[in-house]
């Protein structure tokens, strides 16, 4: 099937023969990425009344019940309901089908190795991604064409779809002056290969979060400016063959009346059409 679709005054063919999840597979009960020691993604038969949901033991059809959290089980989208009292779930705030997405690959650095800031107080062993660094890899003229950002960290390393994030095994983060400028453009999607924008133990603070979604500091109340239709999603994975540059979105998330939830990016390689 070939279709063609309109960004921003430009026309594109998308190759939907070859999308490209960003997706890391929930294997329940197996080898999976974790976050914040939470309980891993886990499933078993359904059992009751002299039913069992598994064909193997006896069982005329497979039914399982499923254990998750998607914060800290594998890839997942939040909604603005992350901090926020009002419940604005991202079931239903996402709506759009396609999004045009710019993917970049970043190399995160020891906080020593930058002048930006966060909020506690960077720790001399802490990596971030600052803002230098992403005004390497993106301009602010490309930066406001686009529609969604996927950051791919270097290096690449495939233990990203099975690594547990812990006090030896801390994941890289924003500075606040990346945030603000990524806060501050037009994107309605951003998505990372790591579990958080902000730090792994941050007081509480989330201050990326708050940034991003133009909410006061430590407030969980909206204001007449919070950017309520962005999105974030977190641990995806950006396999090597998805080179930087621009694609169509599909990000594809179940209607859960919640504030995250389990989520399959998609990405469709574009062929501008002259």
């Amino acid at each position: 099937m070939k279709l063609t679709t309109e960004f921003k005054g430009k026309t594109y063919q998308l190759d939907t023969e070859h999308p490209i999840s960003l997706a890391i597979p929930v294997k329940f009960n197996g080898e999976q990425p974790n976050h914040f020691g939470a309980p891993i993604a886990s499933c078993e038969p359904l059992k009751g009344g002299g039913f069992i949901g598994d064909t193997k033991q006896g069982g005329s059809c497979n039914v399982d019940q499923i254990s998750m959290v998607p914060h800290c089980n594998g890839t997942h989208t939040e909604s603005i309901h992350h901090l926020v009292n009002d419940s604005i779930t991202i079931g239903a705030i996402h709506t759009h089908s396609l999004s045009l997405c710019q993917v970049i690959s970043v190399t995160p650095k020891v906080a020593t190795e930058t002048s930006d800031s966060y909020i506690p107080e960077l720790d001399e062993h802490d990596w971030v991604i600052d803002l230098a660094e992403l005004q390497t890899q993106i301009n602010q003229n490309d930066l406001n064409s686009i529609e969604a950002l996927a950051i791919r960290t270097l290096p690449n390393h495939a233990h990203k779809i099975s690594v547990i994030y812990s006090d030896e095994a801390q994941p890289p983060f924003f500075t606040l002056e990346a945030m603000q400028w990524l806060a501050k453009s037009p994107i309605k999607h951003l998505l990372v290969d790591f579990p958080s924008l902000d730090k792994m133990y941050d007081e509480g603070h989330l201050s990326n979060h708050h940034n991003y979604w133009n909410l006061q500091a430590g407030s969980h109340e909206l204001n007449s400016e919070a950017k309520i239709d962005r999105t974030v999603t977190e641990m995806i994975y950006l396999p090597d063959l998805a080179n930087d540059g621009c694609y169509a979105l599909n990000l594809q998330v179940p209607a859960f009346e919640l504030d995250a939830a389990p989520s399959r990016p998609l990405l469709y390689p574009l062929m501008e059409i002259k």
